[in-house]
């Protein structure tokens, strides 16, 4: 559970799935448009992504998000292959970004994960400064770049705590 800045209770985190699927694309859609903005790149992945293919990455991943009035405020995916556990579209509602739902979404999804997972890795666009931060707060290094269009993704890997 979090609890949200200017807000009088925690919120609990949901397991989503396929029937989310519409929902989820569409809240991913309108957070990464700023991170489009911010790279001067509006073909980056989760906004190309289609309905298809969001119905069966929620199919064959773990998935929560945060809902408020039954509205989807923010959502991650966790992919595990071995002892690794790839955290993915983790995107928050524009207008409730900064409010400590995605770092509250982060923690759920590693309190969650499966115990062979081990360690925890991510990326995100270099110019992320929201998100670069973020992860940081939470304990994630840098551990390499990778050229993406006309920037870099920044690779970061955390332990688990036992």
């Amino acid at each position: 559970m979090v609890r949200q800045l200017g807000h009088p209770r925690q919120v609990k985190p949901l397991r989503l799935g396929v029937a989310d699927a519409g929902e989820v694309l569409t809240l991913q859609r309108a957070a990464y448009i700023t991170e489009a903005r911010a790279h001067d790149d509006f073909d980056l992945p989760p906004l190309l992504e289609t309905l298809a293919e969001a119905q069966a990455a929620l199919e064959s991943c773990l998935s929560w998000g945060f809902r408020e009035n039954g509205r989807l405020l923010a959502s991650v995916r966790l992919t595990v292959t071995g002892h690794v556990g790839l955290v993915t579209r983790l995107v928050v509602a524009p207008d409730r970004q900064g409010a400590g739902l995605g770092g509250g979404l982060l923690l759920a999804a590693e309190a969650a994960a499966p115990p062979e997972v081990t360690v925890f890795r991510l990326f995100t666009g270099s110019k992320s400064v929201g998100p670069l931060g973020m992860y940081a707060k939470h304990g994630y290094r840098e551990t390499h770049r990778t050229p993406e269009n006309n920037h870099e993704l920044v690779h970061l890997e955390k332990a688990r705590v036992p």
